[in-house]
């Protein structure tokens, strides 16, 4: 997926002023988060350092500093000459081997209390698209949701899924509640994986995903909010199942 094929909505989180504080710092985890997620593509070249320092609220020695940082981390490439500029180059899948260390590092009751606050972050997120967002909007997650059907590998199927999230929440033109879920992504994400590796997990993410689609597409917002909210209680408690296995 393009840069130019994502939401408005989606983007303008992507690309909207970090904070104050650890300037740096937020700039890698944003940017850093948005390729994970599969918001910026494999290949793709970012804006100019110019552009890019001044979208992101910050200055162009902080926005070097960071491209550096992520140069390190293997997430961007930078070439020289006509031509050149910074590449996003997407990982192949998260660090696997690391993951169920992660994992082990969260309780069940902090797994539980993160799928209370991402569900009601989702809900809302469904019920107001699906009150203010028209059916052609809706393409993106149309062409995510296929993505996802189509993705044979559980690192892919996880990188897919939190955008799916994302451009929900940017469906519902808040740009609060689409920095939220990409805040949670950030946090949880990469996880999700070990929830969709199972076949089983995959149809019943792309039927529940339909499900929701239809109603946001036919404005009916209260089904649309408690699917929403399904969708991420079903992934927790398959998460929170793992974390009882890795517990035994």
């Amino acid at each position: 997926m393009r840069v130019s094929e994502l939401s408005n909505g989606a983007l303008h989180a992507v690309f909207a002023p970090v904070g104050n504080l650890a300037r740096v710092d937020a700039v890698v985890r944003r940017l850093a988060d948005a390729i994970e997620l599969g918001l910026l593509a494999d290949g793709e070249q970012l804006p100019g350092e110019s552009e890019l320092a001044t979208r992101l609220g910050v200055s162009t020695v902080t926005l070097r500093e960071a491209l550096m940082a992520l140069r390190q981390q293997g997430l961007v490439t930078t070439r020289r000459g006509r031509g050149g500029g910074s590449f996003v180059t997407a990982p192949d899948q998260p660090r696997t081997a690391r993951l169920g260390h992660r994992l082990a590092d969260w309780s069940t009751e902090e797994l539980r209390d993160l799928a209370d606050h991402w569900a009601a972050v989702a809900g809302t997120a469904a019920r107001l698209a699906a009150e203010r967002t028209e059916p052609e909007d809706l393409a993106p997650l149309q062409r995510s949701l296929e993505e996802f059907e189509a993705a044979g590998e559980p690192a892919a199927r996880g990188r897919v899924y939190g955008r799916l999230h994302v451009e929900l929440a940017a469906a519902a033109q808040s740009a609060r509640l689409t920095k939220e879920e990409i805040r949670i992504q950030a946090e949880i994400g990469a996880l999700i994986c070990l929830a969709l590796g199972e076949d089983d997990a995959r149809a019943a993410v792309v039927d529940l995903h339909r499900a929701l689609l239809r109603a946001v597409r036919d404005g009916d917002a209260e089904l649309a909010r408690s699917l929403a909210e399904r969708r991420v209680r079903d992934a927790m408690e398959r998460l929170i199942g793992l974390r009882l296995t890795v517990a035994g």
